[in-house]
C-alpha cells in the first residue's frame, strides 16, 4: 500500500482496514499524531487529508487516497509554520501531548478564516482537548498567528 505523507512516497506492507495512525506511527515512526481517545472525539490524532483535517485514529489506511500530512510536515524551507512559531511565543504547551493535533486544527481554522473572532476560535477547537487547560494561551497563539500571516 502506498501512502504520501508529508511530501513522501511510502510503501507500507499493512492491512487496509489499520487506522491511519498506527500505520504513521508504527510503519512510518511519525510520532506527531498521538493516541489519545481512539473514537475521533480528542483531537490529538488530527492531520491532514489533501488539506483537510482528520482524526487519523478513525480512518483506515484503505480510506486515504489523497496526501497525508503531519505536524512535522507543515514547516518548510527550515521555518517553522506561523502557527508553531505562535505556540513557541505565546508557551502554549504545558505537556504537549494534545498539541500537535490542536496545531492542526489551529492551522486549518486559519485557512477558512484568516482573522478569527474568539467565538471562531472557540468553535474550531471545541473538539480539541488540553487536560492542562492552556486554552487561553491557544486563543492568544492563534491570534498572534492570525497577525503574523495578515498581508503575507
Amino acid at each position: 500500500m502506498k501512502l504520501n505523507v508529508n511530501g513522501s512516497e511510502h510503501e507500507i506492507d499493512v492491512e487496509p482496514e489499520m487506522p491511519l495512525l498506527w500505520a504513521l506511527r508504527d510503519e512510518l515512526a511519525i510520532r506527531g499524531p498521538k493516541f489519545g481517545c481512539g473514537i475521533a472525539q480528542c483531537g490529538a490524532c488530527t492531520v491532514f487529508i489533501d488539506g483537510e483535517p482528520v482524526r487519523s485514529c478513525s480512518v483506515t489506511v484503505g480510506e486515504v487516497s489523497g496526501a497525508v500530512t503531519t505536524i512535522e510536515g507543515l514547516a518548510s524551507d527550515g521555518r517553522l509554520h506561523p502557527v508553531q512559531q505562535a505556540w513557541i511565543d505565546e508557551q502554549v504547551a504545558q505537556c504537549g501531548y494534545c498539541h500537535a493535533g490542536q496545531i492542526m486544527t489551529a492551522v486549518a481554522l486559519l485557512q477558512a478564516i484568516p482573522d478569527p473572532s474568539d467565538e471562531d476560535i472557540d468553535n474550531a477547537m471545541s473538539g480539541n482537548l488540553c487536560r492542562c487547560g492552556t486554552y487561553p494561551r491557544i486563543r492568544a497563539a492563534i491570534k498572534r498567528a492570525a497577525s503574523a500571516t495578515a498581508g503575507a
